[in-house]
């Protein structure tokens, strides 16, 4: 193995490293937040991570016995890992990336989406069944908004390659279509990682849980690593996509200052999940279909004009 090879597997190695060290890190900045702006306490920064170790050690109940039920929470966490294993680090892509494109990308996401639908609905509990039917209406408005976001960049670097579409693009070349989705990027970014308000799938309060109602144990740990990556997945996004990077020469240099910027991003999930009541599922909708019709207004100005 040359040393070029040798160190691409090693940014495969340090995206998972990081993701799996930080995600609940930074869920529990935004916990931290929360907690602040409501006068309290709140839990230690790494209250997540103990909630996953708490998890791992009970008992796995399995009241629905078969298996997709029980291979959900290995699929959704298999498939954001996978995410996180194609995903170019500060503009260097790893070992892996060659082997996939945007469209796979999105794949990806998408699948660990519709495992929690499956994992949901074989449970045939009520509440998860209401929960996967609001989680369904999500995806199915969410997801293409994703989708326009990385369009943009394919439309203006001409290429689906991984790096090219997520680090090619400096922000100042997007013009006033790159401006927009910027916007729409960080309005939709609550929706993307399923913070309040729109927490609607899971509304504790409501459906206590919605579609992991039925799972407990290191099942449910599976499902909560998975949202708490994909969680700091989307806001590293924004990140990538739109801000042009530092090109200090040094990778760890532009690691820590993208890391910085993410956690920025996660200050602002955390406030805006204090600052804003739950909506409903027809308020959801209308402010979906807002933001998809300024998005589909950005990707036709970056074709036509």
């Amino acid at each position: 193995m040359n040393p070029t090879t040798e160190t691409a597997w090693l940014l495969v190695g340090t995206n998972l490293l990081l993701f799996l060290a930080l995600a609940p890190l930074f869920d529990g900045i935004v916990r931290r937040v929360a907690a602040r702006v409501q006068n309290r306490q709140g839990p230690p920064l790494w209250q997540p991570l103990y909630d996953l170790l708490k998890l791992l050690g009970k008992e796995n109940i399995d009241a629905v016995g078969i298996l997709p039920f029980r291979l959900a929470p290995l699929v959704a966490l298999a498939s954001i890992l996978c995410v996180v294993m194609i995903l170019p680090v500060a503009g260097r892509a790893t070992a892996l990336t060659p082997y996939a494109d945007t469209l796979t990308l999105i794949y990806l996401l998408t699948l660990g989406g519709v495992a929690v639908l499956v994992g949901a609905f074989s449970g045939k509990n009520i509440f998860a069944l209401i929960g996967a039917s609001r989680e369904m209406t999500t995806m199915i408005m969410v997801e293409p908004i994703l989708f326009m976001i990385l369009l943009l960049g394919v439309i203006k670097t001409g290429s689906l390659e991984l790096t090219t579409v997520l680090y090619g693009t400096p922000a100042g070349d997007y013009g006033w279509s790159g401006l927009i989705m910027i916007v729409i990027a960080l309005f939709a970014l609550q929706a993307f990682v399923g913070r309040q308000p729109f927490d609607i799938a899971e509304a504790e309060q409501e459906l206590l849980g919605g579609p992991f109602i039925e799972y407990s144990g290191p099942n449910y740990a599976l499902f909560k690593y998975y949202m708490m990556i994909k969680q700091m997945f989307y806001a590293y996004l924004p990140i990538a996509v739109f801000v042009p990077l530092l090109h200090s020469g040094l990778l760890v240099v532009d690691v820590i200052l993208q890391l910085l910027l993410t956690a920025l991003v996660f200050l602002v999930i955390g406030l805006l999940a204090a600052t804003h009541p739950r909506y409903r599922i027809d308020q959801a909708l209308n402010y979906f279909a807002g933001l998809f019709v300024l998005a589909l207004g950005a990707v036709a100005g970056a074709l036509f004009g």
